[in-house]
């Protein structure tokens, strides 16, 4: 006998021949199909026809065939095929529903179609979450998604909560946490509870310039409800990172801050934080804790936006630029038309500060919504100015020097967000238009500009402190420059391009305060006079401008590390002078 392995294999019976040679058939899927059997079947409803049931909710009633409703809702599936009463009834009554709602919803199940508006995403949500219509309940997290603003995204997060839909939560506190020093001057910030102040003051991924931000946001929510909050004052304050903020800020404000004095508990951290400051660096991890932890927020992806400006005349268009994707588009226009301006970002806002509109100088203040894409105007400056120069320094926005449209100007006037009000703040020494500002260290400085009473372009420097309320000259630049594109990039100034009489200068110098010198850095592929300038991500941008003959359309930034300018490969759709720049907050 031959064991199991030395038998040889038989032989295969032959393939079955018939079957190899039958045709291949062809399969056809007509995408119009299942369309065109819906559509019949929702005319069929209209007209009441092979109708089986009936669904009411308050004093609607909607006919409708039960296959239909079951093939697109689980919940109608479950009732028509289980145990339920309601199986065989004819008339089905949705409780919790308002008929209207109910409509829509049966709509979208024959049609495909639903519309989703600020009216009724708040009712449509739940009722589609009933029905378990699960592409309504995301289509109503997506258009929830798109509309948060710091004025409405705790309240988006708490609806969220309630309907547990998970990722718009995410996204909402994410928002929140991201748009804090705007979300905190809203009337949901001070309507929270204290759990819910406490959970977002505590993540380290709050995105805050300074924690004094945080501090303000506590005082704030405590004084809209002293009486009923007071208490509360400790449990905040464990959550205030006191030893990151600057020493004076503590002795000047938070030491005296009465809510602080009259709490023992406060005190204690008041103590620790001036211990952290009064420690070597060496010995500052001794005191290691949540409230010495730096926080770590996440960066948000940022856009360039260049305002108005000259192309010839003045001119409505607002353009931004997308780093990440190296593309220029359009946003909402301005008002009216308007170069000449100083341009800011400021509390989550776009500042279009006075300018000439073609024909005057104006005071008129135009600001801008990225979330929203629409501008509206506040409060006017006190004086008309074009040329000037505009920068936020702690919660003011400071309007320095310009042109009125007969003479130089010398004033500077600051306005408070909070309160849409300019005032007055000491004048410079010198009359400035055509002047750059920038701000280091909590100092604004003026650079340049032209002096109309000498008629001579300007190399002198003033710095302002807002602390004394003083102007005084630092040192000079190495050259003349009237239009010079300013900037601040790692804690010095830049001072690029502007014009001395005829000469358009390609030739960059750079301020360091803590020394007081200016020094050279390489020129600019480009002679550049009357250019927007912003920093991001470590890089000097200089945008348009023009070189004596012609605006510019083009783009150039620096790298201090390789000390190189270099052209962006796209360029603004048309070339522009006297343009604002500001950086912001990618829109959603």
């Amino acid at each position: 006998m031959e064991d199991e392995g030395s038998r040889k294999s038989s032989p295969q019976p032959p393939a079955d021949t018939e079957e190899e040679e039958k045709e291949q058939g062809v399969v056809t899927v007509n995408q119009s199909h299942m369309k065109k059997a819906f559509r019949v079947m929702n005319e069929l409803r209209s007209k009441k026809m092979l109708c089986d049931v009936t669904i009411v909710a308050e004093d609607v009633e909607i006919s409708a065939h039960r296959i239909v409703l079951a093939a697109c809702s689980p919940y109608f599936c479950a009732m028509f095929t289980g145990d339920m009463t309601e199986r065989k009834a004819k008339t089905i009554e949705i409780k919790d529903m308002d008929g209207h709602t109910l409509n829509k919803l049966i709509d979208y199940i024959y049609t495909a179609e639903i519309e989703v508006t600020e009216d009724n995403v708040q009712v449509l949500l739940p009722a589609a979450s009933l029905l378990q219509l699960m592409d309504v309940r995301q289509v109503c997290c997506d258009f929830l998604q798109s509309q948060l603003h710091p004025t409405n995204c705790l309240g988006i997060r708490a609806f969220a909560d309630v309907h547990a839909c998970t990722e718009l939560l995410n996204q909402a506190n994410a928002y929140a946490e991201q748009h804090f020093p705007e979300v905190m001057l809203g009337d949901e910030f001070l309507s929270l509870s204290l759990e819910q102040v406490c959970s977002l003051i505590s993540s380290d991924k709050l995105t805050v310039s300074s924690e004094e931000k945080v501090f303000e946001a506590v005082i704030s929510w405590i004084k809209y409800d002293q009486e009923a909050r007071l208490e509360y004052m400790p449990r905040l304050m464990e959550h205030v990172r006191l030893p990151l903020l600057p020493r004076d800020y503590l002795v000047q404000t938070v030491e005296e801050e009465a809510l602080i004095k009259n709490n023992n508990t406060c005190k204690d951290f008041l103590i620790e934080a001036m211990k952290y400051h009064l420690l070597p660096a060496d010995q500052r991890h001794l005191m290691k804790n949540a409230r010495t932890r730096p926080r770590t927020p996440v960066s948000l992806p940022k856009v360039m936006i260049v305002v108005g400006g000259q192309a010839p005349k003045a001119i409505r268009s607002v353009e931004c630029y997308d780093f990440q994707e190296d593309k220029w588009y359009q946003v909402a226009e301005l008002p009216s038309r308007r170069c000449r301006a100083g341009v800011v970002y400021m509390a989550g806002h776009v500042y279009a500060v006075g300018g000439f509109n073609g024909s005057l100088r104006v005071r008129t203040v135009d600001v801008y919504d990225g979330v929203k894409d629409q501008w509206i105007s506040i409060a006017s400056m006190q004086e008309r100015r074009s040329t000037l120069g505009a920068a936020v320094l702690g919660d003011l926005l400071y309007a320095v020097g310009g042109f009125d449209g007969s003479t130089g100007l010398s004033s500077v006037e600051a306005y408070s967000y909070k309160s849409n009000e300019w005032f007055f703040v000491a004048p410079m020494n010198t009359r400035r238009s055509s002047v750059g500002v920038g701000v280091v260290d909590g100092k604004l400085y003026a650079v340049g500009g032209y002096d109309g009473a000498s008629r001579q372009c300007l190399s002198t420097v003033e710095e302002y402190n807002p602390v004394t309320n003083e102007w005084c000259y630092v040192s000079d630049m190495s050259t003349r420059r009237s239009g010079a594109g300013v900037g601040v990039l790692i804690g010095q100034l830049y001072a690029a391009g502007g014009h001395d009489g005829p000469l358009v200068r390609k030739s960059v110098e750079v301020y360091d305060p803590s020394t007081n010198t200016w020094k050279q850095v390489s020129d600019m592929n480009m002679c550049r006079r009357n250019a927007g300038v912003c920093a991001v991500n470590g890089l000097l941008y200089v945008i348009g401008g023009d070189d004596g003959s012609c605006n510019l359309s083009s783009v150039e930034f620096y790298n201090p590390t390789t000390d190189k300018w270099t052209l962006l490969p796209t360029s603004m759709s048309n070339g522009r002078s006297y343009a604002g720049v500001a950086v912001i907050d990618k829109p959603l």
